[in-house]
This record gives structure tokens, sequence and C-alpha cells, in this order.
């Protein structure tokens, strides 16, 4: 469990550094959001670093722990490109989350 928060975690703070800017930071210069962005995922890489070596260290998989970050990073970004970007959710969004969800049956089944 503390591998699932972590990444969640990780990945609040990696979808704001990559997609902040859409909305309100397109007039800013290029260089000063690269350089915010890197900030902010300077702080991800805090909680996704041991996250990942959390999840190994207590058995999971590198695949395991990828397919985890994927669908929680879609989880993170869906939520974000809702609440702050403004963009309706499609039922494309809930067929794509369906086959992310499969992948981690896939890949936790049998364990």
């Amino acid at each position: 469990m503390p591998t699932i928060a972590l990444l969640i975690i990780s990945n609040l703070f990696m979808t704001v550094a990559w997609y902040w800017h859409l909305k309100g930071g397109m007039n800013k210069p290029i260089l000063a959001v690269i350089l915010i962005s890197w900030s902010i995922a300077l702080v991800e890489y805090c909680f996704a670093v041991p996250a990942n070596r959390i999840g190994f260290a207590s058995g999971w998989t590198p695949a395991q722990l990828k397919i985890v970050q994927e669908v929680i990073a879609l989880t993170v970004f869906g939520g974000f490109m809702v609440l702050y970007l403004g963009e309706p959710l499609h039922w494309r969004h809930a067929g794509a989350a369906l086959c992310m969800v499969g992948a981690v049956l896939f890949l936790f089944g049998g364990k």
C-alpha cells in the first residue's frame, strides 16, 4: 500500500509539472516553463523512486510497477483534465481505462 500511495503523490506532482502551463501559462517564456516544470518534477522523483524501491522489495516485478504507475497516471490525468483544464470526459476515456485495468489483471494474474 505504501507503493501505491507514493505513486499517487508522485503522479499528482508529475501531472502538474507537465501540464500546468497549458492553462494560463502559454504566455510565459518556454525556458521559464521548463525550469518551473523541472522544479516540480524534482518533487515527483522524491516520491517515485522510493515507491518503486518499496514495491520491488515487496516482490513486485518492474512490469507490475510500471503498469500500476501508468494506471495511476492516467487516472490522475483524467481528474486534472476535467478539474483544471476543463476538458470533458468521453466514453473513449472509459474504454481506455478498462483496457488499462485489463493490463493490470494480466500482469498481476497468477501471482
